[in-house]
């Protein structure tokens, strides 16, 4: 199967064609590995965090508690 694209953006064009020359591929395979990597169909998809293996790992600490609220405290006189 083939495509033309069109109106490709110049800096996704850069982008191609710099990782073509990175290496040492045609922009024809990196383009299709990108297509491919973007719609999941490579087996990898893109690489996503969401931080579900930190969240509830917070450890209270009174001392962190008392710097940090030292930190928020408003001084009125610099907000005149």
């Amino acid at each position: 199967m083939q495509y033309t694209l069109r109106n490709v953006p110049p800096h996704l064009d850069r982008a191609l064609r710099h990782r073509a020359q990175e290496e040492k591929k045609s922009l024809n395979e990196v383009a299709l590995e990108a297509l491919l990597q973007a719609f999941a169909l490579r087996g990898e998809g893109l690489k996503r965090r969401d931080l579900s293996d930190v969240a509830g790992t917070w450890i209270e600490d009174p001392e962190v508690d008392r710097a940090l609220e030292e930190q928020r405290k408003i001084d009125p006189e610099l907000w005149r």
